[in-house]
């Protein structure tokens, strides 16, 4: 049986798959999508696959990827699916295949406990709280019994806690080969067992970091690929613009001045040079934050430089870091982490110095402000011509799939951003008869989207759905402060209505906690911005209901987007058209994905911005999203709602 055959087989109603789950259910837009994946693996082409939520594509990759024969990097967009595809859906397709490959997951070495840094931080004890040092010996514990070290499997300590900083590694920090543990290192391990398997599944943050800093171990697994696979490939433009740019941030800077010290104290008393030579850095470090007045903000290079004290203030960190530099210089010989010290010295003054004098045509530089620290950014105008060259370095087949690559089937955008103008390009329709699982909702009468009263009418439409729906709802916002007003004016309603559904809103604990709190309550409304627009998967009647309140447009004061569209408009494009329009269609598409998760899903999207109706681009944008029947009349909506009630009930 041909490569071809073998992956068709395995989709049949009575294949393999269907043999060994028993809730596999055959599709013709998963076959085919899997044939389709299968040629382009044997003719090593470029393929740009858009799925609809249901097509079941992560089995329409895995089966030709496994019945190959080759080396296979996966790439997916967040560590929950890696997770899930190692943990999970793997080992269910391999055993459904009965093929002997192996499998192999690596991660950034900062998920990985680190023996060195763990010895040093328990020798020490310089915690942040009483919880990180009690955690201390949970974490010894899982160092010395864990095959992986990976902290995902140690549920004891949180994803949040601090302590993880104090015993992970980075690549600044790292003592590589002289380290007393390398031989027991869970990073080389990782790295190690990578090499030698068949199939191995890593995040595009990894994939990115490693083709470009040569760090990681990816540099080394891809010379050796004959496929790699990209899930959730629309994240790879704004993942590939942050390693193809140069970044240095404060917090760099801080982490170097608090490693010196620490040097000092445990490794060279003796020398009081080093020691003075921190303190001044740090203080560097806090006056350049404070010529930045608001957190959150985003501006170009010369808007920071007009700012006042800010060449003096830059001044002053690139004269600290270069005294520091020079005194780790003297002592570098005397350990290896004086040396790692004095390297990263070196390596963040170069990077500090080329910031302010870079003129690159391609890349924009500007300023990111946070609450403590700030972070100086060099991004590219276009990943098309850096991503090219690994694209074309030799010959394999690349497979980029999500369900939101195309505006209206149409791929130019994307493929325009990845430099894949030669990829074949595909579109399947999700399975899900939207038509009657589905309403689109746009209200009448709402403001303009930039009035000043327009959150407070989102909130306002917002109410009468909500009680239709009997709360089960998202409401996404395009923005943390819209997410906070409408939050404010939501709570505000439910008590005055009496309307009794949990309130949450994002930021009151993490992610999977909500989501957990959200699932057990069963009539809950979640107030959330960009954490929850993707990679969010809530089954059944929990969430009946998607509130958007504008089109996801992104800011036009953005400074990277701004040089964008100047460079597009002086070219004679059409940046609106061609870049910011398509942007937005397919951030929207990923926040209505939400809705229907499978067939026995029902549900309304509300979408409040009234340009999705009003201005001539609106069409474009609705005949890009799934075959919602749509309505602008609220009774329907409640009607809808009274119906899928009635339906549902046992």
């Amino acid at each position: 049986m041909s490569f071809q055959q073998q992956v068709s087989s395995a989709f049949l109603e009575n294949g393999c798959l269907a043999q060994a789950m028993p809730d596999f259910r055959s599709r013709p837009q998963q076959q085919e999508m899997a044939q389709v994946i299968a040629e382009a693996i044997e003719q090593q082409q470029q393929l740009v696959a858009e799925a609809g939520t249901g097509t079941g594509k992560t089995y329409a990759y895995l089966v030709p990827a496994l019945l190959s024969g080759g080396k296979v990097i996966i790439s997916t967009g967040t560590k929950t699916l890696q997770d899930q595809l190692y943990q999970r859906d793997l080992p269910a397709v391999r055993e459904a295949l009965k093929v002997p490959v192996t499998v192999a997951m690596l991660k950034g070495r900062a998920n990985y406990i680190c023996h060195y840094h763990l010895q040093r931080a328990s020798q020490e004890g310089r915690f942040q709280s009483r919880e990180d040092a009690q955690y201390i010996p949970i974490l010894q514990s899982f160092a010395e019994n864990s095959q992986s070290g990976d902290k995902a499997e140690l549920v004891e300590v949180p994803e949040q806690a601090t302590v993880w900083q104090q015993v992970t590694s980075t690549r600044d920090n790292c003592v590589g080969q002289d380290c007393q543990f390398y031989k027991q290192c869970f990073v080389m391990e990782a790295r190690k067992q990578a090499l030698a398997a068949d199939v191995v599944v890593v995040n595009h943050h990894l994939f990115f970091a490693d083709v470009m800093l040569r760090d990681e171990g990816v540099a080394e697994l891809l010379p050796s690929a004959n496929t790699v696979v990209f899930d959730e490939a629309h994240q790879l433009p704004e993942v590939a613009g942050l390693f193809f740019g140069e970044d240095i941030s404060t917090s760099q800077l801080m982490d170097l001045a608090r490693d010196s010290q620490m040097a000092y104290l445990t490794l060279a008393k003796d020398c009081v040079p080093l020691s003075e030579a921190v303190p001044p850095l740090e203080k560097a470090c806090r006056d350049f934050r404070l010529v930045f007045q608001f957190e959150g903000a985003r501006m170009p290079v010369q808007k920071a430089q007009a700012l006042k004290n800010f060449d003096t203030a830059y001044q002053r960190l690139l004269e600290t870091l270069a005294t520091l530099t020079a005194v780790l210089e003297t002592q570098a010989g005397r350990d290896p982490l004086l040396e790692k010290c004095w390297q990263r010295g070196e390596a963040l003054l170069a990077l500090l110095e080329a910031w302010l004098k870079g003129n690159h045509a391609n890349l924009v530089r500007w300023v990111e402000v946070f609450s403590q620290s700030v972070q100086l950014h060099a991004t590219p105008l276009s990943v098309a011509d850096g991503f090219g060259k690994q694209l074309n370095a030799q010959p394999r087949a690349w497979i980029f799939t999500s369900a939101t690559l195309a505006v209206k089937s149409d791929f130019s955008h994307y493929q325009g951003q990845m430099g894949l103008l030669a990829a074949q390009t595909k579109h399947w329709q999700s399975p899900f008869d939207y038509g009657q699982q589905a309403l689109l909702y746009v209200p009448s009468g709402m403001p303009e989207p930039n009035s000043s009263a327009y959150t407070a009418a989102v909130a306002a439409m917002s109410l009468p759905v909500l009680q239709a729906s009997r709360g089960r709802a998202f409401v996404l916002c395009t923005s943390l402060k819209a997410m906070r007003e409408v939050h404010a004016l939501l709570k505000q309603a439910f008590e005055e209505h009496g309307m009794d559904y949990p309130l949450l809103m994002q930021g009151e604990s993490n992610r999977t906690e909500l989501l957990d709190r959200f699932r057990a309550h069963g009539n809950a409304v979640l107030v959330g911005s960009q954490s929850f627009w993707e990679g969010v998967d809530v089954r059944g009647e929990a969430l009946s209901c998607v509130i958007i309140d504008k089109l996801p447009f992104a800011p036009p004061d953005d400074p990277v987007l701004s040089a964008r569209i100047e460079k597009m408009n002086a070219e004679g494009k059409n940046a609106f058209m061609d870049y910011q329009l398509p942007y937005a269609v397919i951030t929207l598409k990923q926040g209505a994905g939400r809705l229907i998760r499978d067939e026995q899903d029902f549900g309304v999207l509300m979408i409040c911005d009234p340009r999705l109706v009003d201005k001539p681009y609106g069409r474009r944008i609705w005949q890009s999203l799934p075959p919602f029947r749509r309505t602008r009349v609220q009774q329907e909506v409640d009607d809808f709602f009274t119906y899928i009630n009635n339906a549902l009930q046992p």
